[in-house]
């Protein structure tokens, strides 16, 4: 059942033409993982080389993605991967306001379909919608990052844990080690809200 509605989510996306990112992209970027995925992060839009081959984080970003998981001793088939915008923005600028408004209602029918136990938005625009989204107080993810957030939901519990998003890492190298501690946090926390041990 899940796959079935991801792939008829994936057609409409494929198809859309909410905004000019539409007309623009060479592929729209749905999200790739495992459908049955306690843990989903959430980056920003599709770069260079997520819009050529429609898979997230596959450029530089995706390998700093892949070498975190390798360090808590997860794969990229363990989790989801999906983004705020299903379209790379022209020259990898920023999402503008219009764009989230029209877009974030595939990222949201992706969460319902997937039901994770663990939200991580990766970067500022997706910590800021999904802190919006579930009605958490929004500071700055520079305070936030690490932090284990709980909303209960129709669902059952939600954690939410921002991160920075792993291009900050090329960057600014000091910040791979922030990252990796946040990754060990992440790895204490999975499978805890079956045993209310959340921490």
């Amino acid at each position: 059942m899940k796959q079935v509605k991801m792939q008829d989510l994936s057609a409409t996306i494929h198809s859309c033409q909410k905004c000019e990112l539409g007309s623009t992209r060479t592929h729209a970027v749905v999200g790739s993982g495992s459908l049955d995925a306690e843990v989903m992060f959430i980056g920003e839009a599709p770069g260079f080389h997520e819009d050529q081959k429609g898979i997230p984080f596959v450029g530089r970003a995706g390998n700093i993605l892949s070498s975190l998981l390798d360090h808590i001793g997860m794969k990229r088939e363990d989790i989801y991967i999906a983004n705020i915008l299903k379209c790379r923005p022209p020259k990898n600028r920023n999402p503008l306001k219009d764009e989230v408004e029209k877009c974030t209602s595939y990222l949201d029918a992706q969460i319902e379909i997937i039901q994770p136990s663990i939200l991580v938005p990766l970067g500022n625009f997706s910590y800021r919608y999904l802190f919006s989204t579930y009605g958490l107080p929004i500071n700055k993810i520079s305070q936030d990052h690490g932090k284990i957030f709980t909303k209960n939901t129709i669902l059952g519990i939600l954690m939410v844990m921002p991160m920075y998003h792993p291009a900050v890492a090329t960057y600014n190298p000091n910040k791979i080690d922030v990252l990796m501690k946040d990754f060990e946090i992440l790895k204490q926390n999975i499978g805890k809200l079956a045993t209310n041990q959340i921490g």
